[in-house]
């Protein structure tokens, strides 16, 4: 996964880096909040590692330029800082768009479970946004086309893009209708 570290300190800097690259990242760093902007701007990555104190540009101010950027996926933001920060700060890093905080100094296992979860929902909100993409369906028959030009059912498709289990019905118009064709009278079930 590719990670933009925005750090003004080069030793925790060069620890993050290596700690990142150890466990197999691409690692991009810049200095302060201003450089990182223009790196996620240039090239947006899926996760952000920031300081929260930085000359310029903080990390709640890029924080929230990365959520206000149009059309762009998803980006996982986890917020460092060296200071005890009670509620309220919480809250307005919360408000600014933060889904996740370390403590300095770095804790190699911490930043670990915490990608993990990120990987878990980035992989999620992809899910949802391939969901909202235009789907091919037949006018007709309504079977989904696939990557592969096949056609299948649209539950199947769902099922194997998602996971999601079906059940069947049927609504009051069509039963009104399929049992009228059939030459039937009979009231549906409530």
């Amino acid at each position: 996964m590719k990670i933009l570290i925005a750090e003004d300190d080069p030793v925790s800097v060069k620890i993050l880096q290596f700690t990142l690259q150890h466990y197999g990242h691409e690692v991009v760093t810049a200095a302060n909040g201003t450089e990182a902007w223009e790196a996620f701007d240039h090239e947006p990555v899926r996760v952000i590692v920031s300081d929260w104190m930085m000359p310029g540009m903080d990390g709640l101010q890029l924080c929230q330029k990365v959520r206000q950027r149009v059309r762009t996926d998803y980006t996982y933001f986890i917020l460092l800082t060296a200071i005890n920060t009670g509620r309220d700060n919480l809250r307005k890093a919360m408000d600014a768009g933060i889904d996740d905080f370390l403590a300095k100094p770095l804790d190699r296992e911490a930043i670990m479970m915490r990608l993990r979860v990120a990987e878990r929902i980035l992989e999620y909100t992809t899910q949802i946004r391939q969901l909202k993409e235009l789907i091919p369906i037949c006018m007709y028959c309504k079977r989904v086309r696939d990557d592969t030009n096949y056609w299948d059912q649209v539950e199947t498709y769902i099922h194997t893009h998602t996971g999601s289990q079906f059940s069947h019905g049927i609504c009051p118009e069509c039963f009104d209708k399929q049992m009228g064709r059939a030459g039937l009278n009979v009231t549906p079930m409530p």
